[in-house]
């Protein structure tokens, strides 16, 4: 039985465990299993990565996405270029790790986008920001990264006039806030000062519609939550651990 998983803390707001056990099922693969490894502390996963055998690949989430990297072997040029990592292959000799969250932002967040979506906004400094920054580069669309801690790089929310509102059509939720169950929660940034011209895209998928959705709906803005983005970034996981397997096969 090959194995997969998904690590982190914590992990009641999983939709990977589901997404894949799903998706063997419907899609008869019989000797796949997918689980849930929540680990309080990220140095757990030495223990992890030594008991739990046939674990061919992992999914890392919130809060871990930068720490796990100094317990993998080595890194897919891409994940290395951003900072962060959420897919990992595993075998008998190494742990790779990879970034799938930009390639499920890329394709969620194009279809969405019009012409005045020129500047964004990124809320949030985690893992899953540094993904969304390595995206929007990629893509051309200048960003301004907004952080409780601001410093040369980054601006604080308290520094969010409505003026900045305005000029950036593009505002990314990479923070939990507002993630089941705390759903009454959201940034802060002056709702007021957005138009039908705003796109605001959250990266949570549960609840479907969070707080910060809904204040952009008030003001007339287009919205999206984060569920395709999961949905095609498993799915790329899913080609990566396939792809390693296979080529592990191949050198037998």
């Amino acid at each position: 039985m090959k194995r997969y998983g998904l690590i982190g803390f914590p992990l009641s707001h999983s939709f990977s465990e589901k997404y894949f056990t799903d998706k063997f099922l419907d899609e008869d693969i019989e000797d796949c299993k997918y689980e849930l490894f929540p680990l309080e502390n990220i140095e757990d996963v030495r223990l992890l990565f030594e008991v739990e055998k046939n674990i061919k690949g992992l999914n890392v989430t919130i809060p871990y996405k930068e720490s796990i990297i100094e317990y993998l072997d080595g890194l897919d040029p891409v994940a290395q270029k951003i900072g962060a990592v959420n897919c990992i292959v595993v075998d008998d000799i190494q742990r790779i790790g990879y970034n799938t969250d930009f390639a499920g932002f890329r394709d969620a967040l194009k279809p969405l986008l019009k012409p005045q979506h020129t500047q964004a906004l990124v809320l949030g400094t985690g893992g899953a920001s540094k993904a969304v920054i390595y995206t929007l580069r990629e893509l051309g669309i200048a960003y301004t990264w907004v952080s409780r801690n601001p410093d040369h790089k980054r601006i604080g929310y308290a520094d969010l006039t409505p003026a900045i509102i305005e000029s950036h059509k593009l505002i990314i939720n990479c923070t939990p806030l507002g993630m089941y169950p705390h759903v009454e929660d959201c940034p802060d940034i002056p709702y007021t000062a957005l138009s039908s011209a705003h796109l605001l895209f959250d990266l949570i998928y549960n609840p479907t519609e969070t707080l910060f959705m809904q204040k952009g709906k008030a003001q007339g803005a287009s919205v999206s939550n984060g569920y395709e983005m999961l949905r095609l970034q498993a799915e790329y996981a899913w080609e990566i651990w396939n792809k390693a397997e296979t080529e592990e096969e191949s050198d037998d």
